[in-house]
């Protein structure tokens, strides 16, 4: 039998899948590598320089899917309905630059 909500037998999960630790530094790295990394790091403590401006780049890959078979939209006292089925559809690359020491100013 489960718990229904605020139940005072109800117990909060130990384990947060959906939580995860994420770090720049393998184990594994030497001196060398550590140093590489906080030169890189300091790059980001430097004042604004219109003339030499930090620019950080980042990409992800997105599987692009579409919904089958097509949903049935929501009504007057009904959600909207859709199948867990999917097509794939490839997948896309997302890039995205930003110059995060500029404040204000207009983009040329």
């Amino acid at each position: 039998m489960f718990a229904a909500d605020g139940d005072a037998r109800a117990k909060k999960n130990e384990i947060k899948p959906w939580q995860q630790k994420m770090w720049c530094i393998p184990p594994d790295a030497d001196a060398e590598f550590v140093c590489a990394m906080e030169n890189v790091l300091e790059v980001y403590k430097r004042p604004y320089d219109p003339e030499r401006p930090v620019v950080c780049f980042d990409e992800k890959s997105k599987q692009l899917v579409a919904r089958w078979p097509v949903p049935i939209p929501a009504a007057p006292g009904r959600v909207e309905c859709h199948d867990y089925e999917y097509v794939r559809n490839g997948t896309a690359n997302l890039f995205m630059l930003v110059e995060p020491l500029r404040v204000g100013g207009t983009w040329t």
